[in-house]
């Protein structure tokens, strides 16, 4: 892989986009890397996924607007459907994903963000939507979830139409992200996070997930039936009975097996 690196630490797989000189933007190689990448991660024996950018400066600038320039009604099409696919894809990864934002998360890096299920993100963060100054509309779903992340249309549309960059503490207050830490510290803090899920019972935690991203979009009746479908799921699985036997024995140890 030319702009991808992919490597596992224990449970935990560390997807880093790596074109620094381009301060990793987004074009058709990276993107075709990156769905190839998707299909490697083993979801049997991991259990989290992070995702960063190389360096320092940017997790994702963006799109790549010199590719982007030279094309017409219909590449725009075939590269925007790329790019969706591919952040629904890590999306309905059945395991969690964090995005250890480092640096700018712009245009097409902010909308990958969207698609991971935590953000955390460095003090340097800088996050946005640019596509009207351009001349475009976000095309990787930054109209569809940006508003869903925040909570608030909007604050989603202010973002949207006036192409403003949002810094750490700002995106921290309108819940953009849930951390924000020093440089040095990012990948430190997302990594004991990913642990810390990793240890957790997988079963339970990817019907928590599934539970959560399916809900949102029915009734609160049907969501709650979707809830109690998977929580009965879960008393057919050693895992269940593996933590329920530690807390009655007052064990700290727990082995889960996902099974």
């Amino acid at each position: 892989m030319t702009y991808i690196q992919y490597e596992v630490s224990g449970q935990v797989g560390i997807l880093t986009i790596n074109r620094p000189e381009a301060l990793n933007a987004l074009n058709h190689a990276v993107l075709i890397e990156l769905d190839l990448v998707l299909d490697q991660i083993d979801l049997e024996t991991t259990r989290c996924l992070v995702i960063t950018g190389s360096g320092e400066k940017a997790f994702i600038a963006g799109a790549d607007v010199a590719e982007m320039s030279s094309m017409d009604e219909d590449q725009a099409r075939v590269f925007g459907e790329l790019g969706n696919a591919i952040f629904r894809r890590i999306e309905k990864l059945p395991i969690p994903v964090i995005a250890a934002i480092n640096g700018y998360a712009l245009g097409g890096g902010n909308e990958l963000s969207f698609s991971c299920d935590i953000r955390i993100c460095s003090e340097n963060a800088v996050f946005g939507q640019p596509e009207a100054g351009l001349g475009i509309t976000p095309g990787f779903g930054g109209t569809q979830r940006l508003a869903r992340v925040i909570g608030s249309t909007s604050k989603a549309k202010e973002i949207l139409f006036t192409c403003r960059n949002i810094k750490a503490e700002e995106a921290k207050e309108i819940g953009l992200v849930s951390a924000v830490h020093p440089i040095e510290d990012l990948m430190v803090e997302a990594l004991k996070m990913a642990n810390r899920i990793a240890s957790q019972a997988p079963i339970a935690i990817r019907n928590i997930k599934k539970a959560v991203n399916e809900g949102l979009d029915l009734p609160i009746d049907d969501a709650i039936q979707l809830e109690v479908g998977l929580f009965s799921a879960c008393f057919s699985s050693k895992d269940q009975k593996e933590g329920m036997r530690a807390f009655l024995e007052k064990r700290k140890d727990r082995t889960f097996k996902n099974c």
